[in-house]
């Protein structure tokens, strides 16, 4: 389940995986297990200040290692660049739409972030958000908000306290709340967090039948996408509680990221560029040896050499911004979070 989730939202994604796999495998019987985390249970505290993604993930992780489960469905931004052992991502979904959304107070209906009068009070749990907001919106507020996506839309529609809450668009999405989204907000104003807008299912790495199962589901284009974006995050040493963001693009055999890190205000940041050749999407006929996990994704069926550029490509991008100084401020901006 994600920062984001509710009870309902995990069941939508899971559902949805469900229905995929019966159409491809209908001799299977499948029996879907809900399960609440730490993570899920703390909600009257930020994010950032609670510490690691794991908090998300271990309990479903224990059922895995205990045989309880044989696959666990995550949004791919709850899950850490590096896995316990004996866990990997079998599978990594087409992703949906990975921006953030702004949904305005219903009094507010018509404006934008820019349009919205000064001092106006933005909601969002989220380091990454809060710091490039700030940078590119100096006239607004930005204020904590915790919360399952229901709780948070209802503190918006029920109080005064917010005049906007940003969210991810994908979740929206799922839950069909289309109709709220009043803005997306595109990567020159707020770039994405790592994996956002995908769903990942983990598995155990030895159960080669259970990882055969679930590797058609893979989408190659996200796949090498959002191993670029973890490769970055992990060189970088990131996570919840430092603001890293992201953007990445598959167009012409050219696999584009742009990374970025940030002091907690937004006044301090470093922001990079690379491209990496992908020799083309291809359509499976090669076999990858299934021992390789790249930031904890194994992918059987799409090119090699084409996963290695994309992780070199993540690597080599955060070795760059680190070169430039991405490690001080990065330091900086998890000591004020931890002073908060």
């Amino acid at each position: 389940m994600s920062e984001e989730a509710t009870p309902q939202l995990a069941r939508i994604q899971t559902d949805s995986i469900a229905e995929k796999l019966k159409e491809l495998y209908p001799e299977i019987t499948l029996e879907i297990i809900g399960m609440t985390t730490t993570g899920d249970k703390i909600l009257d505290t930020a994010l950032s200040k609670i510490g690691e993604k794991s908090l998300f993930t271990k309990e479903l992780e224990n059922a895995l290692e205990r045989n309880e489960v044989d696959l666990v469905v995550h949004s791919l931004k709850d899950l850490p660049t590096t896995l316990p052992p004996g866990f990997t991502i079998g599978a990594v979904l087409k992703r949906e739409n990975p921006h953030d959304a702004v949904i305005l107070h219903p009094q507010n209906a018509g404006q934008t972030l820019d349009t919205l009068p000064k001092n106006s009070v933005i909601g969002t749990s989220s380091l990454r958000r809060a710091a490039q907001l700030k940078k590119r919106f100096p006239h607004l507020q930005f204020k904590d908000i915790r919360g399952n996506l229901n709780t948070r839309l209802k503190k918006l529609d029920e109080k005064e306290d917010y005049s906007a809450i940003i969210l991810a668009a994908a979740g929206l999405k799922r839950m069909g709340w289309d109709n709220r989204i009043s803005q997306i907000l595109e990567p020159e104003d707020c770039m994405y967090a790592v994996g956002q807008g995908a769903l990942a299912v983990e598995v155990r790495a030895r159960d080669t039948e259970i990882l055969d199962m679930v590797s058609v589901l893979h989408d190659t284009d996200t796949v090498l996408r959002c191993i670029a974006e973890r490769a970055f995050l992990r060189q970088l040493e990131g996570g919840c509680s430092v603001p890293v963001a992201v953007h990445t693009e598959l167009k012409d055999s050219q696999l584009y990221l742009t990374g970025a890190v940030y002091s907690l205000d937004g006044s301090d940041s470093l922001k990079e560029t690379m491209q990496a050749s992908i020799s083309a999407v291809n359509k499976g006929e090669e076999q990858v040896d299934e021992q390789v996990q790249r930031v904890g994704v194994t992918a059987t069926k799409i090119s090699g050499p084409d996963q290695d550029s994309a992780e070199k490509l993540g690597t080599g991008l955060a070795n760059l911004l680190l070169s430039k100084g991405a490690k001080e401020i990065l330091t900086v901006a998890r000591q004020l979070n931890d002073a908060r």
